[in-house]
């Protein structure tokens, strides 16, 4: 039916045959690619629970790349350019930072979903596009032909039927591998945030313990 098929509709089969092969390759890559973050997350995670300062968790996090470390280390860099810090505008301050490089992890972690649900979205209208053109064919094959006989009439319509079935087959993967990643994706995030307020508890603690001298400094 392929080979039969008008230049046209060729041309919407194979696009959608690539657009297929691109979903199943990001899954791949998108799957690997969570699969290691959610992984480093939750060891990050885990460390952050075991620590009770900035240092400490600096130096068992300080040299990982993942986002819960740089989480870590934005907290650290902060605290040093601070030398006698108000402990609520130095919160305040590490707060912001924080959002900052969570927002950017989701971004990076939001990479090709966007090609899954243009896929997911076009594929099916794409292969439509392909099957009324092959039927506008038969119909120009009938008018010069003369006749409508089910064997001038059957092959350019299953011809033109065959370009909907592959944006199908494009389709419904796509769309369920985007909502597969989107639920994987907010769970990441959710470990984000928990990181964030994990080092926000260490620097809550360390300004406690920088202030406890000064209060009982005060009170004598």
């Amino acid at each position: 039916m392929f080979v039969n098929a008008d230049i046209v509709v060729k041309i919407v089969m194979l696009g959608l045959l690539f657009a297929s092969l691109v979903t199943w390759t990001v899954f791949v890559a998108k799957n690997l690619e969570m699969w290691t973050a959610s992984r480093d997350a939750r060891a990050a995670l885990t460390a952050l629970n075991e620590v009770r300062s900035l240092a400490e968790a600096n130096a068992r996090l300080g040299k990982s790349n993942d986002p819960v470390a740089r989480l870590l280390r934005t907290a650290v860099h902060e605290v040093q350019a601070t030398p006698n810090p108000d402990p609520d505008g130095l919160k305040e301050r590490i707060s912001w930072l924080l959002e900052r490089v969570e927002a950017s992890a989701s971004r990076h972690t939001g990479r090709g979903m966007g090609l899954l649900a243009t896929i997911g979205a076009t594929s099916p209208f794409v292969g439509l596009f392909g099957t009324v053109w092959g039927i506008m064919n038969s119909f120009i094959g009938i008018s010069n032909a003369h006749t409508t006989n089910l064997a001038v009439v059957a092959p350019g319509i299953a011809e033109a039927l065959l370009a909907t079935a592959l944006g199908l087959f494009a389709a419904i993967p796509a769309v369920v591998i985007y909502n597969v990643f989107s639920r994987a994706i907010g769970g990441y995030r959710a470990l984000l945030a928990d990181g964030s307020a994990l080092v926000m508890r260490l620097v809550s603690r360390d300004c406690d313990r920088l202030s406890a001298p000064l209060s009982r400094a005060a009170a004598e």
